[in-house]
């Protein structure tokens, strides 16, 4: 009997673990692009705005179906739409690696969103139903730590791949690492029960009564003033670095560990959160480390041997900044109202999160083509940290979302 139980929770800590490598492949179609940036528009030929577009459309599917995501699981249960959102992301990278002009490109990019809000709303959930109580809040903050590993990952891996291929093949091998985690999850992580096809009108009430939620859509508000800021800086890294003169691999690398250290942040958080930190301290932090790091990186021109003080300021700001989403991934689903749903609550923010993720990029771009340099970078996280302060202060004030304990 006690083996019994002993494999039982082996089972679930292999199938938690198997999700959030998941989440790092479905990342990976994120910023697999950053890198190729530069090469991808020698080639195809398209603008500084037109790259924000391209770095951004990935989260259009996440704009606008988060919530749909949410009644897809209700009836075909939350491991179905994760393999589906794979299966998308292995789709839309192979006629990736088939397109010949930037429209086409353009259109595959969102295919591969719809996967990665699949995947990406699923996620959470399945982590929260297989981890066991005690280790919880780590194996949650392991979940947020997914989008740093993939950043770290996945920028110096296709700046390194893109020395020695083409990026055609490199989106091709993407396609096939895609479908390693596919039969992992079918044979370690057990299949949910959904309440099937006959309820979906109870399931449509569900997620209605979570999006009627006030303190939902204010938590997804905070999530999207994170994005916003993160996804602009550091979705636009190489390019910045390759303007500072570094080469292609040395821009990839400095980007990856920006990545990597936001990865390195969320892990920390989630300790943090395991031993009971309050979650508005947290949210609070993280914001305020975002807005003092972004001036220091950019409002100061620094000369050309003091990069590495920049550097290290965009790395704190990518560390201090992993509070956030650590912070929210544990408590968002737990803010669904009586008669809500979960998933609904994290489909709901993952939307307005996605939203931040698609402008951020583009606000960037068009404001660096207005003042005409990168240095007014700043003004923008400012903005945005100031904003989800206030947000965070509304949402605490409101009710105490922040007891983090399993």
């Amino acid at each position: 009997m006690q083996l019994e139980i002993g494999q039982a929770q082996q089972r679930t800590n292999i199938a938690w673990i198997i999700i959030v490598a998941s989440g790092v492949v479905a990342g990976l179609h994120i910023w697999k692009l950053s890198p190729a940036l530069g090469i991808i528009r020698d080639e195809l030929g398209f603008s500084l705005f037109f790259s924000g577009v391209l770095l951004g459309v990935v989260q259009v599917a996440g704009m606008v179906g988060g919530l749909a995501v949410s009644l897809i699981s209700e009836v075909i249960s939350q491991r179905r739409t994760f393999l589906v959102g794979l299966l998308l992301l292995v789709i839309g990278s192979a006629l990736g690696a088939l397109s010949s002009n930037a429209f086409a490109l353009l259109a595959t990019r969102i295919i591969e969103g719809a996967g990665v809000i699949m995947v990406t709303v699923m996620g959470p959930g399945l982590v929260r139903l297989h981890a066991p109580l005690k280790t919880m809040n780590m194996a949650v903050g392991w979940w947020a730590a997914y989008m740093g590993l993939a950043t770290f990952i996945g920028v110096f891996s296709t700046a390194l791949a893109l020395q020695h291929l083409p990026w055609h093949l490199w989106w091709a091998i993407l396609s096939c690492v895609s479908l390693i985690p596919i039969p992992l999850i079918l044979k370690f992580v057990p299949a949910d029960s959904p309440p099937g096809s006959s309820a979906v009108r109870m399931a449509t009430s569900r997620i209605a009564a979570t999006a009627r939620s006030p303190q939902v859509w204010v938590s997804g508000l905070i999530f999207g003033c994170y994005t916003v800021q993160w996804m602009a800086v550091v979705g636009f890294l190489p390019t910045i670095y390759a303007e500072f003169g570094l080469s292609a691999v040395a821009g990839g690398l400095a980007s990856a560990v920006v990545g990597g250290l936001n990865a390195v942040g969320a892990i920390i958080c989630g300790a943090l959160l395991h031993r009971g930190l309050n979650g508005r301290t947290l949210l609070f932090t993280g914001f305020g480390l975002m807005a003092l790091t972004s001036v220091l990186t950019f409002a100061v021109n620094y000369p050309a041997g003091l990069l590495w003080v920049q550097m290290l300021g965009v790395g704190m700001f990518s560390l201090g900044g992993a509070a956030i989403p650590t912070t929210l991934t544990r408590i968002v689903v737990d803010l669904a109202p009586p008669g809500g749903s979960a998933p609904a609550a994290m489909g709901l923010a993952q939307q307005i999160f996605n939203i931040g993720n698609f402008t951020g990029p583009m606000l960037l771009a068009a404001m660096v083509s207005w003042t005409g340099g990168w240095n007014s970078t700043w003004r923008l996280t400012l903005l945005f940290a100031a904003l989800g302060s206030l947000l965070t202060l509304r949402l605490s004030r409101k009710n105490s979302p922040f007891a983090t304990s399993p």
